[in-house]
């Protein structure tokens, strides 16, 4: 995630991994909640109702927040008059905001909340942003995430964003999240993929790891269907692989389902670009800078 600050659009500021820690699933919603939950708790939902949110803190961590202050624009609560209710013996607020959902709208109801939690540790949950990539798109997940780190930006914080991996919204997640260096935990099947390929056939694993990103670069800017490995490495501007290496690198992605290969021919492998998965190889990127994998060793 690249942030921009409201006050001069035109000057990036740096990810700040420490404060954004972004969790992706494939089996239903990321954890998002740990076990030090003291301080101020602002959750933000769009995928789970009040009651089940609350319910839930005593699954995960075994007890409530202190504070904790709820900003509701799930489907469930959608419909709902906005209103904001504060329940004081249980340290809790939340907001209910009716359709459609309107991200500035969201934002001013973080900021209320946020407000009242100056001097104290504020953790910002958001369970979880796929209903909301799915129906308004990376821009509106980008907005929001923008919003939520220009109004923390002064507080002592953390914000924890969670994102389910479902095939709808699966190709929209790299607009949003850089593999490498936005995601914190992800739980993708695709592990095991890997680990059959590290314990199968090592060295090609270790292509697999050092090459991914220029492999995804020479199968995006290749134009042909069925090309040979060199095909696709004449395509890449500076390379650090070379045919060869590229071609394992190929192999071993061909072995993870991100692509296939080209069974009517003899000779040279070619490979199958119309079968290619980018969002698969999101998560294959994703999974091995979490793992520590992400192509800083060598070979």
């Amino acid at each position: 995630m690249q942030f921009v600050a409201e006050a001069n659009v035109t000057m990036p500021v740096p990810t700040l991994s420490h404060e954004f820690a972004v969790r992706v699933s494939d089996r239903g919603q990321p954890p998002v909640r740990d076990g030090d939950i003291g301080g101020q708790v602002v959750s933000l939902l769009f995928g789970t109702g009040i009651e089940e949110w609350r319910r839930g803190w005593r699954r995960s961590v075994g007890t409530l927040p202190d504070r904790e202050a709820i900003v509701s624009a799930s489907d469930l609560t959608r419909g709902a008059a906005t209103a904001t209710r504060v329940v004081p013996d249980q340290g809790l607020a939340y907001t209910t905001l009716g359709a459609p959902v309107n991200i500035d709208r969201i934002l001013e109801a973080v900021t209320e909340h946020v407000a009242d939690a100056r001097g104290l540790d504020l953790t910002v949950i958001i369970d979880d942003v796929e209903p909301l990539l799915a129906e308004h798109g990376p821009d509106a997940v980008k907005e929001l995430l923008e919003g939520v780190h220009v109004r923390v930006t002064d507080c002592q914080s953390r914000v924890v964003v969670g994102c389910s991996f479902r095939e709808r919204t699966a190709a929209s997640l790299g607009e949003v999240f850089d593999p490498v260096t936005d995601i914190e935990r992800i739980d993708h099947s695709v592990a095991g993929a890997l680990d059959a390929l590290r314990g199968d056939d090592p060295t090609t694993f270790g292509y697999v790891r050092r090459h991914w990103t220029e492999a995804r670069e020479g199968i995006e800017r290749c134009d042909r269907n069925y090309p040979q490995a060199k095909q696709v490495h004449a395509v890449l501007s500076d390379p650090e692989t070379t045919p060869r290496t590229l071609g394992m690198t190929l192999s071993g992605l061909v072995s993870l389902g991100v692509l296939d290969t080209w069974s009517e021919t003899v000779g040279p492998t070619r490979y199958d670009l119309t079968a290619y998965e980018p969002a698969r190889l999101w998560a294959v990127g994703a999974t091995l800078a979490v793992d520590g994998d992400g192509g800083s060793h060598e070979d």
